[in-house]
């Protein structure tokens, strides 16, 4: 099968002359690459072209966001495996080689991660990703490695492959067919979430996605988004609601969205009390712009709910801030 690894660009010039030269280096020979600028108004385009003719560049008319700019821009890669890798992503030496393997040996698997370590703490895992996605029932995610903001060393206790219920959007590797086959990215979610979205109605299919701790990528975090911007609060907490109204079958949506909206309400509290206003503001503007939306994802729930079991545990919040688990291995 032949790989496309497509890497997203918006006013990433920085990101690009820092970050590819492991790309080039360590992929080349088994993969095509290609850069999909979101319409950029800085150089990065006179920067591909002058250092590095070789990669495909692929212009959007538009920044439609994480969502829109990777719909648009696949439609003009033939290539069967993509893979969806972030810009301020540093890859190594043979990452590729266990998913090829893994897609070989198993013809039933759609997706998969990498181990996503830290940029900046190489001994760590990173936040968007670590081992590999699940969520709760209320639709809450976490990772191996990472649960809410508590980040786990690695000491070697994910070095398998494993099925997860998500894989992260900052190197994403799914096939071609598939991505197509249950639509894509769904543009409303802009960015954030985006890449659980798409993962449900995967699993939704029966087809399988693995985490592929042979693979190692380490990743900057925060290129477009800090953890601290309240823009990427407003995203997560709107966008995992559309997740659970698009995707959840039956009447229990209603029980899950009822609490979630209580659950974000305490979690808008805990901003106030810690000092910051700005993410409380946030939420409330999540919630509004859910409400601004619920007519449309009612009518997006009528074609993609379905029965899947999608949750690994019942409530992440309560094992992380009551019993105070903060290691993926010792949920219960």
């Amino acid at each position: 099968m032949k790989i496309a690894i497509v890497i997203l660009n918006w006013n990433g010039e920085k990101l690009l002359e820092q970050f590819l030269p492991s790309v080039v280096k360590f992929s080349s020979n088994l993969a095509t690459i290609y850069v999909a600028d979101n319409a950029s108004i800085d150089s990065s385009i006179a920067f591909l072209n002058k250092y590095y003719p070789s990669i495909h560049i692929i212009e959007n008319k538009e920044n439609g966001g994480y969502a829109k700019g990777y719909n648009d821009a696949l439609k003009f890669v033939e290539e069967d495996i993509y893979i969806l890798l972030n810009s301020d992503v540093e890859v190594t030496e043979n990452w590729l080689n266990p998913f090829t393997t893994a897609f070989e040996n198993d013809t039933n698997l759609a997706a998969a991660q990498p181990k996503i370590l830290d940029f900046n703490k190489k001994e760590y895992f990173e936040y968007a990703g670590a081992a590999g996605g699940f969520i709760d029932k209320f639709g809450y995610p976490f990772c191996r490695g990472r649960i809410f903001d508590s980040i786990e060393k690695d000491n070697g206790q994910y070095n398998d492959i494993k099925e997860i219920f998500w894989a992260t959007g900052a190197c994403l590797v799914v096939k071609k067919d598939i991505f197509w086959q249950v639509g894509g990215f769904d543009e409303d979610f802009f960015a954030h979430q985006e890449e659980i979205d798409l993962c449900w109605r995967i699993n939704a299919i029966g087809c399988k996605i693995k985490y592929i701790g042979t693979s190692e990528v380490y990743h900057l975090g925060g290129a477009t988004l800090e953890t601290s911007n309240p823009k990427k609060t407003f995203y997560n907490f709107r966008n995992t609601l559309f997740v659970l109204l698009k995707n959840v079958k039956g009447a229990k949506v209603w029980w899950l969205i009822f609490v979630r909206l209580i659950l974000d309400g305490l979690a808008g509290v805990k901003f106030l009390i810690d000092g910051k206003p700005h993410h409380f503001l946030a939420i409330i503007r999540a919630h509004f712009s859910f409400y601004g939306q619920f007519q449309k994802f009612l009518k997006k729930r009528k074609k993609y709910a379905t029965s899947t079991k999608y949750f690994y545990i019942k409530s992440i919040v309560f094992q992380y801030f009551i019993s105070k688990i903060t290691i993926f291995n010792n949920l219960r």
